[in-house]
């Protein structure tokens, strides 16, 4: 995530099931408009925090977060109190009742959440990787990997990847060295929004040329 501080432009960003756990680098993306961070590490609501200043930001999906807590009620108002130019929270449409009663719902946040030492993506502690065991199966897991895989490569131009073809990969892969790839990915998606059609065409090539070299190996493993 750290790589939003070089993409003030930026407008959509898509980190779901991503192990964050800070905020603090969207706080350069004063165009960011749409952000979806779903099932991540984010254990408080003071994350908000780095989202205030945001005047572009009119879509947040944050369900299924730790600091969502047991109270969906008070969560929500006090997102809605924090980000009030939200029009829809968790793929759920913001109302004017629902502004207003945030006002008296909602707990204002002020300040920055006190950090810990645990880097993005890559939590150390093994109640972390138990609490992440338990929130997703393996079934969910490998449902979810498939379908952002193909989104992916269908911004590519390139085919999806079958079913059948993809349950050959562990959903028990999800360690450090995955996410590091998915970051890597993500970033690569990030950039191409910030590159002319001369860029895009270099990209395209050299994209092209990897997948041909790739296709020729496969064949002669056949």
């Amino acid at each position: 995530i750290s790589i939003c501080r070089d993409l003030p432009n930026i407008e959509v960003i898509t980190f779901s099931v991503n192990g964050i756990s800070d905020l603090e680098p969207l706080n350069h993306c004063q165009n960011l408009s749409e952000l979806y961070l779903r099932k991540n590490n984010i254990a408080s609501l003071n994350e908000l925090f780095y989202l205030k200043n945001l005047p572009r930001l009119r879509v947040l999906w944050l369900s299924e977060n730790p600091c969502c807590g047991p109270d969906p009620h008070r969560y929500r108002m006090t997102v809605l109190r924090n980000l009030p130019n939200l029009q829809k929270l968790d793929n759920q449409a913001v109302t004017e009742e629902e502004l207003s009663q945030a006002l008296v719902d909602g707990e204002e946040i002020t300040a920055p959440p006190a950090r810990k030492n645990v880097e993005n993506g890559c939590p150390e502690s093994s109640e972390s990787s138990a609490a992440e065991s338990t929130t997703e199966t393996e079934s969910e897991l490998l449902n979810f990997s498939l379908e952002e895989t193909n989104k992916i490569r269908e911004q590519l131009g390139m085919k999806p990847v079958p079913r059948d073809k993809f349950s050959s990969f562990s959903p028990r892969e999800m360690d450090c060295s995955r996410k590091k790839r998915n970051n890597v990915l993500n970033a690569i998606l990030l950039l191409m929004k910030e590159l002319d059609t001369e860029g895009l065409e270099i990209v395209q090539q050299t994209a092209g040329r990897r997948l041909q070299a790739f296709r020729k190996k496969e064949l002669q493993e056949e």
